[in-house]
């Protein structure tokens, strides 16, 4: 939403929001310098002006008094998915980058490639590629690359996002359960994107992760071509050859030997969908391998914050055990020796719930030492579906590994603070602001 609220801010649109009361960087301080006024919480006063149009974010819900305004005074309103499709990407050649992990990174590495390239791509990507500056982009180029999120578009339209994004390429990296909220089980996801899948037109393209079980019951179709990348024999796309070093990793494909400035068998495979699909366009494998020289990566994915007493303080988005678990094993590659230390926000839908209850525990026993804060709107859930976090530091234990569940940040920052030593990485893994922690960590180490 704050992406796109710029993007529309730049092409001329008077644009204002509303927001819950606690806004956090790095969108907060990015909507703030280029002067988009965000009011704090949801108030009928807040649609005094009487807007043109409303976009509806898919966090409200009826009750909400914006919403019951808008729709009491018959304001014309949408969603942000329908606004995306209206305005800017019909017509367009959309390369859509879906799954449950790495969609941003990966989309923020197309687009980077086709911007190498020349191409001048408009993009939407739910995070800030630190190469473009920012999130969303929309310019006359007939490319587009957008991040597609299986999310629900909103309220009143409860299909996933990505079934608005008119895709000719669709990139399926991965598919794992998640949104627990709103997806019962892991068919309801499958089918989610099987509906998406079937929007790809005869002459477009769908790129499949193929060692990944879940998608493969999606791929038995016939209206546009399909191609299979991955590690395994049978993918038409194979990575072969792999290297990780601590600040890189390579692979070769159809004979072209690639070099990304990311650590992590993920990031391969991201690389390896971003190659295809860059391909896909005409951009000539040269031109490829210099737009990943040049990638900077993006915002709270492994994003080192700072060192302090020595530690080193990362800040990374992941908040689904899979997301964990690779990004310590990344980590491992890029710090190798080194005590790592897992600090765990459980924030999300999914995490807060008990489904990853045993996930949880095989993602975040991969590090040295587990830090985890008090599950967010644990009261808001029944009983008998929230995450235990006493069992969850329990069975940690039993692994061997020191694990505490604290309920504040000054206390997380006290126990950090007091037990890590020189040469420790300490990595915050949250999808909020997390009450500043990686700054107040920072200030702590450095204090001693």
């Amino acid at each position: 939403m704050a992406s796109a609220a710029v993007a529309m801010h730049e092409l001329g649109y008077q644009v204002t929001g509303s927001d819950q009361d606690v806004i956090y960087p790095p969108m907060s301080t990015f909507l703030a310098e280029r002067g988009i006024r965000v009011m704090a919480g949801y108030a009928e006063v807040n649609l005094s002006q009487r807007p043109d149009l409303v976009v509806v974010g898919n966090a409200i819900s009826r009750g909400n008094p914006e919403a019951e305004a808008v729709l009491e005074r018959k304001l014309r309103y949408c969603s942000l998915p329908e606004l995306l499709k209206e305005f800017f990407i019909r017509g367009r050649r959309s390369l859509v980058v879906t799954g449950t992990h790495g969609k941003t990174t990966t989309a923020s590495l197309l687009a980077w490639v086709l911007e190498s390239a020349g191409l001048n791509p408009s993009f939407l990507i739910g995070g800030i590629p630190r190469n473009l500056g920012q999130g969303a982009r929309f310019t006359d180029s007939e490319w587009f690359v957008i991040e597609g999120d299986e999310y629900d578009t909103s309220f009143f339209d409860k299909r996933s996002k990505f079934v608005h994004y008119l895709p000719e390429v669709a990139i399926l990296n991965n598919l794992e359960f998640d949104h627990a909220d709103i997806f019962p089980t892991l068919a309801d996801i499958q089918l989610s994107f099987r509906r998406f899948i079937h929007l790809i037109p005869r002459n477009g393209l769908l790129l499949a992760n193929g060692d990944e079980a879940n998608i493969t019951p999606l791929l038995d179709i016939r209206h546009c071509p399909v191609k299979r990348f991955g590690l395994g024999v049978d993918n038409e796309l194979r990575a072969s050859g792999l290297v990780l070093k601590e600040d890189s990793s390579e692979f070769e494909l159809g004979g072209t030997r690639f070099r990304i400035p990311m650590v992590g068998e993920l990031n391969v495979r991201n690389a390896l969908a971003v190659t295809a699909a860059a391909r896909h366009c005409g951009i000539r494998d040269s031109v490829i391998q210099s737009a990943f020289d040049s990638f900077l990566s993006v915002k709270r994915r492994m994003e080192v914050r700072g060192e302090a007493g020595g530690v080193t303080v990362i800040d990374d988005f992941g908040h689904h055990p899979t997301a964990i678990r690779e990004t310590i094993r990344a980590l491992r590659v890029k710090f190798p020796g080194r005590r790592i230390w897992a600090v765990f926000e459980p924030r999300s839908n999914t995490t807060r719930r008990n489904v990853f209850q045993q996930e949880l525990v095989d993602a975040l026993e991969r590090a040295d030492v587990v830090v985890v804060a008090e599950v967010a709107r644990l009261e808001q859930l029944p009983l008998g579906e929230r995450l235990n976090p006493e069992k969850l530091m329990q069975d940690l234990r039993l692994t061997g590994k020191p694990a505490a569940y604290l309920p504040t940040v000054d206390s997380i920052v006290d126990h950090v603070g007091s037990g890590a030593r020189s040469g420790d990485v300490v990595c915050v893994f949250s999808n909020g602001g997390f009450g500043d922690i990686h700054n107040r960590l920072l200030a702590r180490l450095g204090a001693y």
